[in-house]
């Protein structure tokens, strides 16, 4: 029996003249409409504290109801994904004609992805994320082994992979798959709403398409947002190492930290490149770019390599790794929900019961530890015997281990899926030609696999410092951005050193002008209907709003003494990626059901032809 041909007829409606024109008005408005408005509401109503703490309170609200939806989804990505390209009929699929030939050599294909790999992230997290682990991961919430020391260093790479590793690669597959499938075997334009054709139909031409494509858009402006939020305070930091200049700084803390008039600074200074190169039109300038940015990495590099803790990081490396792949499972599906106060006081025991308002904020705090818990009390509650006090710390386990997925994983995943529209458009364009299988592969292991050897070489090395005595604490007590110019300076120093930093400022700018200027473009090709060939207007208004964004929410952040600017942009970011989450689920059920029908139409059709031979 014949199955009738896909919907493929997907038109998005664009402006013939005009100031939009080539470009979905409906997408166009919508996107900047909620855009000027977020920008409006933060700085004018209600007043900054308000807005932040606003943002604060939504964003806890939503981890308290959907943080296990983002972690299960998420392992559902990792197993979906490996389903499909075991499975002969779905593996071996091309994304192209039957006989096209991939449009790039496996050299440049994998070279492309690992320029997409080692990004602003790793440049911010290199030794930020595996040290932050060393001290704070789920082993030592739960007391099973003491932070910042030997034990801890493995559980805290476990989570450094997971952060970094297959599934976040996974997350930016799952988009990539899906819109250079239907791109490429079924000739549809290369936007979000067509990876839901075969679930919507017809009504991908609508209101329901565009509402699609608006979260796309949404999603990846707040993605990137925070990537360049944080890539612009390593910056700042990087230009204080050189300068010295104490206005780009806020002195008031134990450390010196970027303050809001020098993160402005460079937000301006990052985004005024960025602007001026999305518009030049140059790809060869863009080509030049990013050869410099893989240059430069592999000599940063090769520098811990020579002078950090090489040994000590490979062999973290191998323990590391097969650890990550044993809990490769559990880390995937182990969701926890939010306390209720009455579970707290069910888990009491009955001498701490009547305390409870009092012992509550300590035991669940994931971010403090049971001699912190213990000092934090007073009257009644100090007075408990130890035994009681062990016992109520155990009892807030499950608020610290759920505060502490919140605030690390649920980050992440939030943050790589407001990042994969960018990072899954980039994909597919250069895949065309490849087998679903040659994707999934080549998209997680290569790129996944530099994260980790990248992650482990300049982590270890800040690590193996403190581990030894060596740092004496300097590179814990640093700001994350500014771990990695603190590590240099404990390793080399001189002129060498000096070098060095220039040299990491360098990277850390081509690195975001590149990540904003490829943002700006990703946006304009949403909003066109695939039509990379946008004019430079729509590259300065959306790089203006860009900026816009991002500063009015940096402030925002830093508008209470002592806050973090990042965290107004970081609130955004995981509401606004909430709805592109369930987009993603979407697009996993309509990929299931295309590849099943593709490959019953292939059947069908093998059956006929052999029966009129």
């Amino acid at each position: 029996m014949s199955i009738k041909p896909p919907f493929t007829a997907v038109e998005v409606r664009r402006a013939a003249s005009g100031f939009y024109e080539g470009h979905s008005v409906e997408i166009a408005l919508l996107s900047k409409g909620i855009m000027v408005a977020l920008v409006i509401w933060a700085l004018v109503w209600p007043a900054n504290a308000n807005a932040n703490s606003n943002l604060s309170s939504l964003n806890w609200w939503l981890l308290e109801v959907f943080n296990a939806f983002y972690i299960i989804i998420v392992g559902i990505f990792a197993f979906f994904l490996a389903v499909v390209a075991i499975l002969p009929k779905t593996g071996k699929r091309k994304m192209g004609r039957t006989d096209e030939a991939p449009e790039f050599s496996n050299f440049s294909w994998f070279s492309m992805m690992f320029g997409a790999g080692l990004g602003v992230g790793l440049m911010v997290f290199a030794i930020a994320e595996p040290l932050g682990l060393w001290g704070l991961n789920p082993e030592t919430v739960s007391g099973a082994v003491a932070p910042n020391s030997q034990e801890a260093s493995t559980s805290g790479y476990r989570y450094t992979f997971l952060h970094y590793g297959f599934h976040a690669w996974e997350i930016y597959v799952v988009t990539g798959l899906s819109l250079a499938y239907y791109a490429y075997t079924r000739d549809m334009p290369l936007t979000i709403r067509s990876a839901l054709t075969p679930l919507l139909g017809r009504f991908v031409n609508g209101f329901i398409g565009h509402l699609v494509d608006v979260l796309g858009v949404m999603a990846t402006i707040l993605g990137v947002s925070v990537t360049i939020g944080f890539g612009v305070s390593q910056f700042v930091d990087g230009v204080y190492a050189i300068t010295g200049a104490d206005w780009l700084m806020d002195m008031a803390g134990d450390v010196p930290k970027p303050g809001t008039v020098g993160l402005i600074a460079g937000l301006v200074c990052i985004m005024g490149l960025s602007i001026i190169s999305a518009v030049s039109g140059v790809g060869r300038g863009v080509k030049y770019l990013s050869n410099l940015n893989l240059v430069l990495s592999l000599i940063l590099l090769f520098t811990f390599v020579l002078f950090g803790s090489f040994a000590f990081a490979m062999t973290t490396y191998a323990t590391a790794f097969v650890d990550y792949v044993l809990h490769f499972v559990s880390l995937s599906f182990g969701a926890y929900g939010a306390q209720s106060s009455e579970a707290f006081v069910m888990a009491l025991p009955e001498a701490a019961k009547p305390l409870a308002d009092e012992l509550i904020g300590g035991a669940t705090n994931a971010w403090g530890s049971y001699d912190g818990f213990k000092s934090g009390l007073d009257g009644a509650a100090a007075a408990l015997d130890e035994a009681t006090l062990i016992a109520v710390y155990a009892a807030g386990e499950q608020g610290r281990q759920f505060g502490w997925q919140a605030g690390w994983t649920t980050f992440y995943w939030a943050w790589w899926i407001a990042f994969s529209p960018f990072v899954g458009l980039f994909l597919a364009r250069i895949s065309r030609g490849r087998t679903v299988r040659e994707f999934i592969l080549g998209c997680v292991f290569a790129p996944a696999m530099v994260c980790f050897a990248w992650m482990t070489i300049f982590g270890a090395t800040a690590i193996d410092m403190e581990l030894t005595g060596g740092a004496n604490g300097a590179i814990i007590g640093a700001s994350n951005t500014n771990k990695l110019f603190v590590t240099l300076g404990q390793m080399i120093e001189g002129g060498l050193l000096s070098a060095l930093t220039v040299m990491c400022v360098v990277l850390i700018m081509t690195f975001l002008v590149t990540s904003a200027d490829s943002g700006i473009l990703v946006m304009n090709t949403i909003m066109s209907g695939g039509d990379q060939d946008i004019g430079n207007k729509h590259k300065i208004v959306w790089g203006l709003i860009l900026t816009a964004v991002i500063g009015t929410l940096l402030v925002v952040g830093a508008t209470n003494p002592g806050a973090d600017p990042m965290e107004a942009l970081k609130n955004a970011m995981i509401i606004g990626a909430l709805p592109f989450t369930m987009v993603m689920g979407l697009m996993v059920l309509s990929l299931t059901k295309a590849l099943y029908r593709d490959s019953a139409r292939s059947s069908s059709e093998d059956g006929s032809n052999a029966a009129t031979e």
